[in-house]
């Protein structure tokens, strides 16, 4: 899918119902853990932690902070030390945040306050990445946010789990309608208000269908990424973008930027 069409997404607008745009998130949230979607992008999220050289990430734009918690297992196993993950948005999710929290025993965190992906308190440390939410930002917007890393000499990360292909949008149209209706219960916390917007008025599965078909559109390809990259003012920055992984539903955009020569010394990364 070589092209990029900037649509407008429901949960993009001031004006949606809050407790619809949680449950869309909620339900993105369980499905990327389920799937485990951002497996294949494991080692290139473990080099970054060695070339920084603290087991923390800082996590931006993270919505209902969607698989961050099985992302921060799998590294803590690979990296074989506990990985810990701060949790923060322009409109924190505070619920959702609680109960990754506490389900990580204080090992996920995060900050209550808003924080602008464009410009990233200097007090925030730690691996900046973005899952998920990069699509969300118009090109001037996605640049802003990659030269606030380089101004700050911020490690960063970007990752969007689509391959985005045609057949991938072919394939969510046709099955994540039933999927939505299966799994709605199991999503934990349980909330009577994602119920009831799911099966008795479904504003929920019709805004995840919309939104879920948009962002296809919206995601930047590795090509639109290099793109983004060549306007960057980040001399002494080394950028790599492309895709991995194979499997439908398994495939990942990845952009990630660090100072050259950061963690030389460091372990390089597992293939």
């Amino acid at each position: 899918m070589n092209i990029r069409l900037h649509l407008f997404e429901l949960e993009d607008q001031s004006w949606f119902p809050h407790v619809i745009r949680q449950g869309m998130l909620d339900f993105l949230r369980f499905m990327i853990s389920r799937l485990s979607a951002y497996e294949p992008a494991l080692p290139l999220l473990e080099d970054l932690l060695r070339r920084s050289g603290q087991p923390h990430i800082t996590d931006l734009c993270s919505g209902a902070g969607g698989g961050i918690a099985g992302i921060r297992e799998a590294l803590s196993q690979r990296m074989g030390q506990p990985v810990h993950v701060t949790l923060s948005d322009l409109y924190p999710n505070v619920p959702s945040y609680e109960y990754l929290q506490a389900q990580s025993n204080g090992l996920i965190d995060f900050i209550p306050e808003p924080v602008d992906a464009t410009a990233v308190p200097a007090t925030v440390q730690g691996v900046r990445t973005i899952f998920s939410s990069f699509h969300h930002f118009r090109p001037r917007q996605a640049v802003a946010i990659l030269q606030d890393a380089a101004d700050k000499g911020a490690i960063i990360g970007i990752f969007e789990g689509s391959g985005k292909t045609w057949l991938e949008l072919l394939v969510f149209l046709l099955t994540f309608p039933i999927l939505i209706l299966l799994v709605t219960p199991f999503i934990r916390p349980l909330k009577l208000s994602r119920l009831f917007f799911t099966y008795i008025l479904p504003l929920i599965p019709l805004g995840i269908l919309w939104d879920g078909a948009v962002s296809l559109f919206r995601i930047y390809n590795p090509r639109m990424l290099q793109q983004l990259v060549a306007q960057v003012q980040a001399p002494g920055y080394t950028w790599r973008t492309g895709k991995v992984g194979s499997d439908l539903g398994k495939q990942v955009i990845y952009l990630i930027g660090y100072p050259e020569g950061e963690g030389q010394n460091n372990s390089t990364m597992k293939l």
